[in-house]
């Protein structure tokens, strides 16, 4: 039986979990595409809600309640307080407003790409960064070094790794 050479084990690995996570891979690619764009409303759905909150709430308070980013009263009239999105009813707590948000998939989708060590399954997200970094290094393996292709590979190793440090300094 001969043994298998570290390249050979490398590339067999390479290949099976490429497979395996080709659907995570996807939704990572197609997720962080997507947040390219949060501060935008493309693709976002836009969404009425009213709810009943606590009377007299603070306008910091009423912002976390709602879980609206840069929340900030803009007006007063009476009792009811006037929001860019919507109101809210100070002596009966009712709000009224819209949110927008992305379609359920692409919102579960970016949720985990922006997930932490809160979230349950932050476990996933670490074993997926590790196994980016393995298909980084066992990509050296994929050619005898010897090789004219392995050799042009290096050229766009290079070239990968400049684009990189111009990306990270401008």
């Amino acid at each position: 039986m001969k043994k298998k050479t570290t390249g050979t084990q490398m590339r067999i690995i390479h290949r099976y979990l490429g497979f395996f996570l080709a659907g995570i891979m996807a939704m990572y690619a197609i997720s962080g595409t997507v947040l390219i764009f949060r501060s935008t409303d493309f693709l976002k759905q836009e969404k009425h809600v009213e709810k009943t909150l606590k009377p007299n709430l603070s306008e910091d308070e009423l912002g976390r309640e709602l879980h609206l980013k840069g929340f900030k009263v803009s007006s007063q009239e009476g009792d009811i307080l006037n929001f860019k999105t919507g109101t809210y009813n100070v002596k009966t707590g009712e709000a009224s407003y819209t949110s927008k948000n992305l379609p359920f998939i692409l919102g579960k989708m970016t949720k985990i790409h922006k997930s932490t060590t809160n979230d349950p399954l932050y476990w996933l997200n670490i074993f997926f960064g590790v196994s980016l970094l393995f298909f980084v290094i066992s990509t050296f393996w994929m050619f005898r070094p010897e090789t004219k292709i392995f050799k042009k590979g290096l050229y766009f190793t290079l070239g990968g790794l400049l684009l990189t440090f111009i990306l990270l300094f401008v």
